[in-house]
């Protein structure tokens, strides 16, 4: 993961996209706090608990993740930014092998972290920005 300080907000939107093509954690990504939320295709999560949790399941049962950014839009403030996107993404159920994909709509508050943390190893392991919320949704048929 690289660390989105470089180039703000939008840096760590695209990483995210990339560590989840590539099942890597997804839980760095997001603010450690009770009052952050994210509300997927399927699902309404709140505190970065049940946050953590649902990513980790996640990556553990699906795989060949596509995501395919259509319309990235960043707005950075000095303490927060915004995101709005249509992504294109596609995986398959680990279990099942069944292959899903929807066109959906992001958006989200990042909020700046006020520096990245480091792991054990001295290595970034979170970005300066964080998803305090984020929101994940279809037109399409669940």
């Amino acid at each position: 993961m690289s660390d989105g300080n470089a180039d703000g907000a939008e840096a760590v939107v695209r990483d995210y996209y990339d560590a989840l093509r590539s099942g890597d954690p997804l839980e760095p990504y997001f603010l450690e706090d009770e009052s952050t939320v994210k509300f997927g295709i399927s699902e309404a999560l709140f505190g970065s608990e049940s946050v953590r949790e649902a990513l980790e399941e996640q990556t553990a049962t699906t795989t060949d993740w596509a995501v395919e950014s259509d319309h990235l839009v960043v707005a950075e403030r000095d303490a927060f930014a915004t995101f709005a996107n249509e992504v294109t993404m596609a995986w398959t159920d680990a279990e099942t092998g069944a292959n899903r994909q929807f066109e959906t709509r992001w958006s989200g508050t990042l909020v700046r972290n006020g520096g990245s943390e480091r792991d054990a190893a001295g290595d970034e392991a979170a970005p300066q920005w964080r998803f305090a919320t984020m929101h994940v949704s279809t037109a399409d048929d669940l």
